[in-house]
């Protein structure tokens, strides 16, 4: 699983291949690739980061938000914007978790600790400078649009969630900043001190830094 500077990054990679003509997926045809590209970008991105809103609430289970839309794969026909995000984020944990195996990534010190959380924020750190419009990002989760939801999610959680992203994506991360995203997490909230230490720890391995850097180039 990525993080949500991750995400957001990853996706700008994939619009921009399907702006290219170069999507680099053999199984969608002229027709899934056209739907694929009038997809709305704030939407999507909207989507991109919606999974992990249950860090923010006890109620909404992982099965609620992370296993939907099988098979997992590049096809968003018969989806919506949000939808297909939505989706994205789910294709890109998987993606990112086949690609750091292949690369020994788990097999590293450190990488492991505390279910990956500093190799995900560090995996932000290293991608920020990827994304060349946080601004926007950041006005549009200020004030999401509504979107309809088959799950449990009310008004007020869905817009504290973007609001806490926003908050995040202003500025390329650091400890600061890091600092309090954790502490408005639920589950991280009292490791923040023990998954800054340990991503202080992965900065110091080269081969840990390398392995993240492919993520970026393979993932689509």
């Amino acid at each position: 699983m990525a993080s949500q500077i991750a995400h957001i990054v990853y996706a700008k990679k994939y619009f921009d291949k399907i702006e290219n003509g170069n999507p680099g997926v053999d199984f969608l045809d002229e027709e899934r690739i056209n739907h694929n590209h009038k997809l709305n970008r704030d939407e999507f991105l909207l989507g991109v980061v919606f999974p992990d809103i249950r860090r923010i609430e006890p109620s909404i289970k992982r099965k609620d938000t992370h296993l939907q839309f099988q098979p997992l794969d590049l096809d968003f026909s018969g989806l919506t914007s949000f939808e297909a995000g939505w989706k994205f984020h789910l294709y890109c944990d998987m993606r990112r978790d086949e690609i750091l195996n292949k690369n020994g990534f788990y097999r590293l010190e450190n990488t492991t600790e505390l279910f990956g959380h500093p190799a995900k924020l560090l995996e932000d750190e290293l991608l920020y400078d990827k994304y060349n419009n946080w601004e926007k990002v950041e006005n549009y989760f200020r004030n999401p649009p509504l979107v309809s939801l088959e799950i449990g999610v009310d008004r007020p959680t869905f817009a504290l969630w973007y609001a806490i992203i926003a908050k995040y994506v202003e500025k390329k991360p650091d400890e600061k900043s890091m600092r309090a995203f954790l502490s408005k997490q639920l589950s991280l909230s009292q490791k923040t001190d023990e998954i800054m230490t340990a991503i202080a720890e992965l900065k110091k391995n080269k081969k840990t830094i390398e392995s993240l850097d492919k993520v970026f180039d393979e993932i689509v």
